[in-house]
């Protein structure tokens, strides 16, 4: 996935929203206010930060050399990742649900999107 299809996938997730919090050029994607994914580019290349259990962060992590500790994150909980295309899309895919739930899960259940446990 490229930079256009990863943002195209997050603005996908239910009841999710785009905003600029840190500048123009770091893309921010919340769910009722909460952060699940950070996309930005940097000397051409494009890097995805997603929420990841502390297992599922570590595991991809082995898994795949584009998948590194958060940056300028909580290292434990966050993953960042390097879009080179060595990460096939249905796991991004996966992984960018992944955060979302992760999230949403974490909001008081009158805040969560219905059928979310």
């Amino acid at each position: 996935m490229d930079f256009t299809l990863v943002r195209e996938y997050c603005l996908a997730q239910p009841v999710s929203r785009e905003d600029f919090p840190f500048g123009p050029d770091v893309y921010v994607y919340k769910t009722q206010n909460k952060l699940f994914a950070i996309l930005a580019e940097k000397d051409g290349v494009a890097y995805l930060s997603l929420k990841a259990t502390p297992a599922d962060a570590l595991m991809l992590r082995q898994l795949f050399s584009a998948i590194k500790p958060g940056y300028h994150l909580n290292k434990t909980h966050w993953n960042t990742i390097t879009l080179d295309g060595s990460v096939p899309n249905g796991e991004l895919q996966r992984q960018i649900e992944q955060s979302w739930r992760l999230v949403q899960r974490g909001l008081p259940k009158k805040l969560r999107f219905p059928g979310v446990d």
